[in-house]
């Protein structure tokens, strides 16, 4: 097997049980069965959905800040409660619960990698915007 660099910003790599990992174009990889690696690049808040509700009901999973500074928001879980916000810079991570909706802001352009599980998870357009 010929080992070849993987360009990040334009791939995702598929983590499957058994431990198969493949990468491939962004759009191409959207097998269900396994995790996902995506990394991006964040010029603006519209690069990372910030005016909607991000939820993955299958698991958890790991936001990292490579570069720059994010805003990691949880929404309120029982009404009445505020947004929770992470703030993230480079080198740092976090774990969003499973089943937990978030969004994102950034302070500065950043590199964003996330992992997660994708089946089933879900954008909801954040209320106001």
């Amino acid at each position: 097997m010929t080992v070849t660099p993987i360009d990040l910003f334009a791939s995702s790599i598929g983590l499957h049980q058994g431990g198969r990992v493949h990468a491939g174009p962004r759009a191409s990889v959207h097998e269900r069965d396994g995790w996902r690696l995506t990394a991006f690049h964040a010029k603006t808040d519209a690069d990372v959905h910030a005016d909607h509700w991000e939820v993955h009901p299958e698991a958890e999973e790991v936001l990292s800040c490579l570069i720059g500074k994010i805003r990691l928001h949880l929404r309120p879980e029982r009404p009445g409660q505020e947004e929770e916000v992470i703030r993230l810079t480079a080198g740092t991570a976090a774990i969003v619960p499973r089943g937990r909706w978030h969004r994102i802001e950034l302070d500065t352009p950043s590199n964003i990698m996330a992992v997660t599980l994708p089946r089933g998870s879900r954008l909801e357009k954040r209320a106001g915007t």
